[in-house]
């Protein structure tokens, strides 16, 4: 039986996850509303995930190391949409918008 590493090419994976990581830049550079760099910052956390499987399968396919690695950038990328979402609901309440540039709560 043929396992993924024999069908389908590395750099496929490598292509797949660099324009993930390059969508999830861009919406971060580019938005203002924080919900939306948030879900840039998912893009790009899912690109990292998907390079450290594929590099997994294709280097030690008996070892699960990458899939481990993988589930606990899923783990910290939860944590981090908890938080980061109960931060800007929060800064919504307050000031009454999302939008990066006109918040400036936390300066000193």
């Amino acid at each position: 039986m043929e396992s993924v590493a024999q069908k389908i090419p590395l750099e496929h994976f490598i292509v797949l996850s660099g324009v993930l990581f390059s969508i999830g830049v861009f919406g971060v550079l580019s938005r203002r509303n924080a919900v939306l760099v948030l879900m840039s910052v998912e893009l790009m956390l899912n690109a990292v995930s998907i390079n450290l499987v594929a590099f997994a399968v294709y280097t030690a396919p008996s070892l699960f190391v990458g899939i481990i690695f993988a589930i606990f950038v899923i783990t910290i990328a939860a944590a981090e949409v908890g938080l980061a979402l109960a931060v800007v609901l929060r800064v919504f309440r307050n000031r009454g918008t999302a939008n990066i540039d006109e918040i400036n709560t936390l300066k000193w």
